[in-house]
Formats: structure tokens, C-alpha cells, sequence
């Protein structure tokens, strides 16, 4: 992301820009992402080696950190999308009490949870409650906490890891709409992400509950986890929930850093954390980039 780009998802909204959203409002997301989802898996050697190369040169993107640095031995476009990363590329910061960033991307916004209101852009915020499908309880456990809203451009590695070691407790998917997550668009449109598709993942951890939220934007044809594989599609129009034990057969525990899920085409992810449980980063700043495996937080209490 260009620094003309970071600066344009923290500044005030002027009245010429309120057109530019309209758009958002009238493009058929859902068929679009349709079209794209099946673009992104065509195999024919043509095509896919075509797109694969419009997009490294358009987006600049950096294969020498790939495990597969070759952008023709990828399948298709959507494996180039989602490749893996060199074990080395990206380090883990050390220590039990230290978090490290999910996700390549930039910090969108990333402060306290003030009542049910989450910063989205200066002047705009959204509801956690509504983030999280209306479950008064799961809101709960973060009032008054601390969260990070960061986006991944569409050169960004798409692979999201675990910020710190948890177990998974509940998944839920949101279906919803399917609206940019651009810098511009968090900006114009009011109470983005809690109206995007989402997938909800909540983790007991040493500090407490934490939550990441997957968010879909229009491109975004799949979001899937390790644990389960693709989630979406089908988009689907009610919402979807899956319990899992502590302990036993059917328990899901992840490694600080080990991978979580990914986008199968980019967007954004916000992660929830409890009250008096951390301390941000200086680093985590808005407009900020950061890499996956830097010091995200500090826990101050476990």
C-alpha cells in the first residue's frame, strides 16, 4: 500500500467524494465475486500465466519470498493468490507474552471498543454487536477491550495466522454484503464491516478470550480455515455457527503463528481482545504497514 493510500484511510471525508460511493450500492457483488471465483481457477496455461503476470506487474509483487518463486508453476491464479511463504520470511516474535500480527497489511484503525462502538474511519464508526451477529454474549467479553482493524492490499501475502496460542471455542459465519474494503470505501460507507460476509473465529487463550473476524469484500469468492476448509461458498443467507470442545476428540488448537485461514482473493481482518489483557504496539499505529510475525501487543495480564 502507497502512503497516499494509508493517509487516505485516516483523513476527513469531503463532499466530493460521497459519488464515488455510489457504485458500491449498484454493482452486483454477489455476481461478480461468482465470476471471479471461477476466473481465478481456470487451469488453461494461457490464461492463468497471463493474469498471474497482468497482476505481479500491476500490484508489484514480491515472489522471492515464495516458496515457489517460479509465477507459472502455480495452477492457477488463485494458488499464486494464496502462496506460501519461505519458513524465514516472515520470523515470529518470541515470547509467551508477546502477540504477533496475523497478517501482512496496513492499519486501518485499531483502539479501545468504546460501549458497542468500534472505530471504522474518523468520523465513522460501526457495531460490535452487529460485527459479531448479534450475540449479546460474545460482544460482552470484549466491552471496553482493544482492537486492530488491518487490510491487506491485493499484492499483500493472504495467509492469516495466529496472533498467539489458542484454542477454538466457536466459528461463525455472516453472510452479507460484499462492499469494497478499500481505504476509500471504509470511509464512505457507513458500518462496512458489520454488513460485509464475515467469518467469526473465537480462541480461549492465556489472555483471555480473543476474536479475529474475517471480512469478504466483492472479489473475495472464498474464505476458508484450517480447520474446516472453505467456509465460503456458498454465500448463503442465514447465519451459520459451529461449537468446538476445549479438550478431546473434535479440539482445534493453534500454535502462535501457525496459519488460521486465508482470503482466497484479499480484504480485511479484525482482531478483538479483552479489556486490561495487553498493550498495543507502538508500531500499530493508523496507516501503519506491518508484516505477520512482528510484536503485535504486550499481554499485561494472564
Amino acid at each position: 500500500m502507497t502512503a497516499s493510500q494509508n493517509h487516505e484511510s485516516i483523513r476527513a471525508i469531503t463532499l466530493g467524494e460521497y459519488p464515488r460511493a455510489l457504485p458500491q450500492y449498484l454493482l452486483p457483488q454477489r455476481l461478480i465475486t461468482r465470476i471471479t471465483y471461477h476466473l481465478a481457477r481456470v487451469r488453461a496455461i494461457w490464461f492463468k500465466n497471463a493474469f498471474i503476470r497482468i497482476f505481479s506487474a500491476a500490484y508489484q509483487v514480491d515472489m522471492s519470498e515464495a516458496v515457489e518463486s517460479d509465477p507459472r508453476a502455480y495452477p492457477h491464479f488463485n494458488a499464486f493468490f494464496t502462496r506460501a511463504l519461505r519458513p524465514d520470511a516472515r520470523p515470529i516474535v518470541v515470547g509467551t507474552d508477546n502477540l504477533c500480527c496475523p497478517v501482512d497489511g496496513a492499519v486501518s484503525q485499531a483502539g479501545v471498543i468504546r460501549g458497542d462502538s468500534v472505530l471504522q474511519a474518523k468520523g465513522r464508526d460501526f457495531s460490535l454487536l452487529q460485527l459479531l451477529g448479534g450475540d449479546a454474549q460474545h460482544a460482552g467479553l470484549f466491552a471496553g477491550g482493544l482492537f486492530a482493524t488491518l487490510y491487506l492490499a491485493p499484492r499483500d501475502y493472504h495467509r492469516i495466522h495466529m496472533p498467539i496460542r489458542g484454542v477454538l471455542r466457536e466459528m461463525v459465519h455472516i453472510p452479507g454484503r460484499l462492499f469494497s474494503v478499500s481505504p476509500l470505501t471504509t470511509r464512505l460507507v457507513p458500518g462496512l464491516f458489520a454488513r460485509n460476509e464475515r467469518v467469526v473465529a473465537r480462541f480461549d487463550t492465556a489472555m483471555g478470550p480473543l476474536t479475529l473476524v474475517l471480512v469478504g469484500a466483492i472479489n473475495v469468492a472464498s474464505i476458508e480455515t484450517v480447520w474446516a476448509g472453505v467456509i465460503t461458498p456458498p454465500l448463503g443467507t442465514a447465519i451459520r455457527r459451529w461449537s468446538y470442545p476445549d479438550s478431546g476428540p473434535g479440539a482445534v488448537v493453534l500454535e502462535k503463528g501457525a496459519e488460521m485461514g486465508r482470503f482466497n482473493m484479499g480484504s480485511t481482518v479484525i482482531v478483538l481482545c479483552p479489556t486490561g489483557a495487553l498493550r498495543w504496539d507502538s508500531s500499530l499505529q493508523a496507516g501503519a504497514t506491518l508484516r505477520m510475525g512482528q510484536k503485535l501487543a504486550a499481554i499485561v495480564s494472564a
